[in-house]
């Protein structure tokens, strides 16, 4: 049998720690073949393929990113897409796919797999927004980056008593700002799940002065005021429709400043967070996920995506997380109010 392994989206530490594991049990198990598919669903539409052996994954456990190089391309969006991906499949007899990715990745795959093509799916995202698992390679190395950002920044905020606001990663889920917030002591952390009152971050801000000290704001950039809209970059979007955020963090210093009459500044932590070598639990947990996706291949468990639960490895149909983010649980955000302000 001969496999196709191919990363889309935006890259994440950990890529290379599932690509390894897949070609090395693949090959050293079952006897597969492997071939990698070059910058993610681009190249599957370019017929862009290399081969994968065991001597090509060696020594990328710890290396971030991915050796396939990635791409928010659309399958879909592309005229014969569908039909330009079998025939690329084909030219290199290939008889199934392995897709790592996040929510837009494992859609197209999903409706690929609708359509005939044999893929299994692991699931990848520094955001832990993706349904169905309990966690997603790449988010504790991403908690780990903001978490120690968090931390250098309180001296110098207390250097020179301003407000400091870290903006990390979230389009629609909270994930990192909240565990990275919480464990750096933020005093106040903004999620797109709760609309924030902007007044009440005020609030939360003077009351930290008043005892001396300086308050750190962690927002998601996904984060929306209250009777308010998402700040963008720009309203251009990519091939999944989503357009490019970044900016709430110096809306927030600007209204921090002129609300209560005192500093502020913005730290934008953006791309550094998804950069860089992958955390000790993200190698382990990306490596279970590939020796789990070639299972579900050998099995023909096809239409799948293996997924963390509990401790386990399980196989999650492809449909079921389809059109669904993993969000953050209210309940568990107002578990940590008490240390805001």
């Amino acid at each position: 049998m001969k496999i196709a392994v191919l990363t889309g989206g935006g890259d994440c530490p950990g890529l290379n720690a599932v690509i390894r594991s897949v070609v090395r049990k693949g090959v050293q198990d079952y006897g597969f073949e492997f071939v990698g598919v070059r910058d993610g669903w681009l190249g599957a539409l370019r017929d862009n393929m290399l081969p994968l052996d065991v001597s090509a994954v060696r020594g990328i456990l710890p290396r971030g990113g991915t050796i396939l190089g990635s791409s928010r391309t659309n399958p879909f969006k592309h005229e014969d897409g569908v039909r330009r991906i079998r025939d690329s499949l084909a030219a290199h007899d290939v008889d199934a796919m392995i897709v790592i990715g996040g929510e837009d990745t494992l859609g197209a795959a999903t409706e690929l797999s609708r359509q005939g093509i044999n893929l299994v799916g692991v699931p990848k995202t520094i955001d832990n927004d993706v349904a169905g698992t309990d966690y997603t390679f790449g988010f504790d190395t991403a908690v780990g980056i903001a978490t120690e950002a968090i931390d250098r920044l309180h001296t110098t905020a207390e250097s020179h008593m301003r407000t400091l606001v870290v903006e990390v990663m979230g389009r629609h889920s909270g994930w990192i700002a909240l565990h990275a917030g919480v464990a750096g002591g933020a005093n106040a952390i903004l999620v797109p799940e709760r609309p924030f009152d902007i007044d009440q971050v005020c609030a939360w801000v003077k009351k930290r002065f008043e005892i001396n000290y300086a308050p750190i704001v962690v927002a998601a950039e996904g984060a929306v005021p209250k009777e308010g809209e998402m700040v963008l970059k720009d309203r251009s979007r990519d091939e999944y429709g989503h357009v490019r955020l970044s900016g709430i963090g110096e809306w927030l210093a600007r209204e921090i400043e002129g609300r209560t009459g005192t500093e502020a500044r913005t730290t934008v932590l953006g791309h550094v967070q998804r950069g860089g070598t992958p955390s000790a639990f993200d190698r382990w947990l990306a490596t279970r996920f590939g020796l789990h996706a070639v299972d579900a291949v050998r099995d023909g468990a096809f239409g799948t995506m293996v997924a963390l639960r509990g401790t386990d490895i399980v196989r999650v149909p492809l449909d079921e997380t389809r059109g669904r983010i993993k969000v953050v649980d209210p309940a568990l955000y107002d578990e940590f109010e008490v240390f805001f302000g």
